[in-house]
């Protein structure tokens, strides 16, 4: 098996950790249990368990953004395509706040969340920059801003406070 064939049944198997177990299941002797695999291949992959979740939260951003990218295409309307895609993320990729949650106080982890949260920014301000008049700067602000909100409806949302209808119709409206 190639290193990279691996490396994809690693996060897969250690994706299907996340949901048996959750994010406090995973370590590195529990995936190379979990994929049948020996410890030192793991390690040589991930060396440590801030690598582990920091690849696999990097797999589900591309997946996500990926999705987001391919709703964009041929949208009449991209503040509800952005939402539905953004909302679809909390409920099809649960993991994703989890793994994002078990990264939280490592200083790597934290700069490579900050540089993925600075790509979707970007992804947004290309799909709202023909809807707005705004320039450059303050249309990227803005975006900073409306996903901050998006983490705010995420949490309620996954609290059950609110349904996706109403999380994906506020992001949209914010949006708007």
């Amino acid at each position: 098996m190639s290193k990279q064939a691996r490396r994809d049944q690693l996060l897969d198997a250690a994706l299907a950790v996340v949901r048996e177990r959750g994010t406090d299941g995973l370590t590195l002797v529990t995936l190379a249990e979990a994929a049948e695999v020996s410890r030192p291949i793991v390690y040589d992959h991930f060396g440590t368990r801030s690598g582990l979740l920091l690849a696999l939260y990097r797999l589900l951003d591309e997946q996500h953004r990926a999705a987001v990218t391919q709703a964009l295409e041929g949208a009449a309307d991209t503040a509800q395509v952005l939402s539905v895609a953004y909302f679809a993320c909390a409920t099809d990729l649960p993991e994703f706040a989890a793994v994002s949650a078990a990264l939280k106080g490592d200083p790597e982890a934290e700069a490579a969340q900050h540089e993925l949260l600075g790509d979707y920014v970007k992804l947004m301000v290309t799909a709202l920059k023909p809807h707005s008049k705004l320039a450059p700067k303050a249309l990227r602000l803005r975006c900073l801003a409306l996903l901050g909100a998006a983490e705010a409806l995420t949490v309620e949302l996954n609290h059950g406070r609110i349904t996706a209808g109403e999380a994906v119709a506020a992001f949209a409206g914010l949006m708007r």
